[in-house]
């Protein structure tokens, strides 16, 4: 039987605390095999997390372990201690962390009518090219106002048949529950370009949504085996100092694993939208977020190149 003095009990404690923490704080779903091809999962279930991002999460014999050695701190605690304990019964509780919302399937109920919309483009079928986004992809509609991006997108793509599957304010959770419910169907894409995350910031961690997105990369790889999908870094927003800068590097740090160079092209293009001390011209982005025309022309000519070569290769 082990023995433990205060001191080293105490050390234990604090160590295990700290690594339990952390992983509470980035909770995320675990990495697992693909489901088959054509299956749907519930919008209670996490979707699928493809490996390279995902966060690591304890096993229930590792929190077991956890559990044992905080029953042997509070063994050999001081009565001090032992009073702190049974005054906050829940302050070495070990519990696993919490799902993660960004690889939840569901739909904001604003979003509800956009997404049946979107279910009638796809009873028609044909399109060529699927974008597939938040409301950064969503303004590709636009024919005219501050982010019109229609001009834009008839000019360098309108060879194509284009279905755009973007809706305004939509997250990584979203986007699963729409392409689980039917967006899509009746598609044979040769290309698919997506940028989502953005609109998560504001409620997950960079893990997290890192998670999300690859969960989006999955869920499309199942529903279009054929396609090439074009995985589009996170745009910059705000100002240089604004802490969503940060996260957004995080983000695009770990999604850019997701690249195989096969079937999944990463690409981050957005130093092209920053001046040389990081800012974001109005111009450019007038609410620092939403691209302009101008922005929209940016960005379509930073992806005309790989997205004709994707286009292409099928």
């Amino acid at each position: 039987m082990l023995c433990f003095d205060n001191a080293r009990a105490t050390r234990i404690a604090h160590l295990l605390l700290a690594t339990l923490f952390v992983a509470a704080g980035s909770a995320g779903a675990q990495a697992q095999a693909p489901a088959p091809q054509g299956a749907q999962a519930p919008a209670s279930v996490p979707a699928t997390v493809p490996a390279a991002v995902a966060i690591p999460r304890p096993t229930a014999a590792e929190l077991q372990i956890a559990r044992d050695s905080f029953a042997k701190f509070l063994a050999s605690a001081d009565a001090a201690t032992r009073g702190v304990l049974q005054k906050y019964p829940g302050l070495l509780e070990v519990k696993p962390p919490p799902p993660n919302s960004a690889v939840i399937p569901s739909l904001a109920p604003p979003f509800e009518a956009k997404h049946q919309a979107n279910l009638e483009v796809a009873k028609q079928g044909g399109g060529e090219l699927l974008l597939v986004g938040d409301s950064i992809t969503d303004f590709w509609r636009n024919a005219e106002g501050p982010y019109a991006g229609k001009p834009v997108l008839d000019k360098h793509f309108g060879q194509w048949k284009i279905a755009n599957f973007g809706i305004a304010g939509d997250t990584t959770q979203g986007v699963l529950y729409r392409l689980q419910h039917g967006e899509g169907k009746g598609f044979s894409p040769r290309a698919i370009m997506v940028m989502i995350g953005t609109n998560n910031t504001a409620r997950n961690t960079a893990a997290e949504i890192a998670e999300g997105v690859g969960a989006v990369v999955l869920e499309l790889q199942r529903d279009f085996p054929q396609a090439k999908i074009l995985l589009l870094g996170v745009f910059p927003r705000g100002r240089p100092n604004d802490p969503v800068r940060a996260t957004i590097a995080d983000i695009n740090r770990s999604i850019a694993k997701l690249h195989d160079g096969n079937k999944v092209h990463y690409l981050d293009i957005g130093a092209q939208f920053l001046d040389a001390s990081g800012t974001i011209s109005p111009d450019i982005m007038s609410d620092l977020l939403h691209p302009s025309p101008k922005g929209y022309e940016i960005w379509a000519q930073a992806v005309k190149e790989p997205l004709t070569k994707l286009m292409a290769s099928r």
